[in-house]
């Protein structure tokens, strides 16, 4: 008698390759996939304009980011404490000087678009429907920057607003990289600001606008990670301590379920020899000074030195060598 439910996650009709680029950009969900993606050792941008939660601002930037229109950006800057910020971008971006922080974010929308243009796969998650809009402008914000509540107005996008921002935005995709295989999920991570309930209401509103995109669009698939932790990891165990993001375990659990379905052959006969070497590099001897232990130092030297023809492994080898020449 079955004991749990388990979501399948089909075989993606294009799968992608470690070292053709990808380009994760969303909540901090596509943070945990990239920084396993770079862990992986594969040729991966992480969230360049840092953690974005709603739909809305990430099109933004991400259209922002093919086409370089960036003429009004100066517009979306804001001043708290003597530190200038922009509303459309993560806090972790910053300056005393608003004309070197607009530099900064115009180097950042740079690198995004050449990495786009070399990249065959483009993941984004989204967090929340919800959104704040300034109470001056009207216009939506990736980051209130701790701004006072009173500056914006909260509110809950409509499904027709996702649905036509998206549309609107996978053009500019197919318009520029036809061959880009766009990557949809929803983050597991429940918003609890916005209340149990209307987390729920917020993430039905993503999912649907998801499904019709996935609909609508040949290039695009949908991975099911908010599903998987939700209907199939249904218990605590797989939480973090906050019991709103997934553990450690869950994240491994995920993971796999996207690799099995999206990374090539290659890419997945890569991981499997690296996952065996990075248990030996954190191996912890008893003994380092050992015969034993620097025979075992010198035979993963060699397969580290035999990996670094298709990964960088030069931090690696470096650690390595340096337990060699201890005395």
């Amino acid at each position: 008698m079955p004991f749990r439910t388990e979501v399948t996650v089909p075989i993606a009709p294009i799968r992608f390759s470690r070292t053709k680029g990808i380009f994760t950009m969303g909540s901090c969900f596509a943070e945990v996939m990239g920084r396993r993606l770079q862990e992986a050792k594969a040729q991966v941008l992480v969230n360049p304009f840092g953690t974005i939660f709603n739909p809305l601002s990430l099109h933004k930037l991400l259209r922002a980011a093919i086409t370089q229109d960036t003429h009004d950006l100066a517009a979306g800057l804001v001043e708290q404490n003597g530190i200038w910020y922009h509303y459309d971008f993560h806090s972790s971006f910053s300056h005393a000087e608003p004309e070197e922080l607009v530099r900064q974010l115009q180097v950042q929308l740079e690198k995004a678009r050449v990495f786009l243009g070399q990249t065959q796969a483009l993941l984004l998650t989204w967090g929340t429907a919800y959104v704040y809009a300034r109470n001056d402008t009207g216009s939506f914000v990736a980051n209130c920057h701790k701004i006072p509540q009173k500056a914006f107005t909260k509110r809950l996008l409509s499904l027709d607003e996702l649905v036509q921002d998206t549309r609107q935005t996978l053009h500019l995709l197919q318009q520029h990289y036809p061959s880009l295989q766009v990557i949809l999920t929803v983050s597991p991570v429940r918003h609890l600001k916005d209340t149990l309930p209307l987390n729920a209401v917020s993430k039905s509103l993503l999912r649907v606008a998801a499904h019709q995109a996935m609909e609508s669009h040949p290039q695009i698939t949908y991975f099911p990670a908010y599903e998987i932790l939700l209907d199939d990891l249904r218990d605590y165990r797989f939480y973090a301590n906050d019991l709103l993001h997934p553990s450690e375990m869950a994240e491994d659990y995920i993971w796999e379920k996207f690799i099995q379905a999206y990374a090539d052959p290659a890419f997945t006969h890569f991981l499997g020899r690296w996952q065996e070497i990075r248990r030996e590099l954190a191996h912890k001897p008893f003994h380092p000074h050992s015969q034993g232990h620097q025979q075992f130092l010198q035979k993963l030297l060699q397969k580290l030195q035999a990996l670094s023809l298709e990964a960088d492994m030069q931090t690696e080898i470096a650690t390595v060598q340096r337990q060699l020449r201890i005395d």
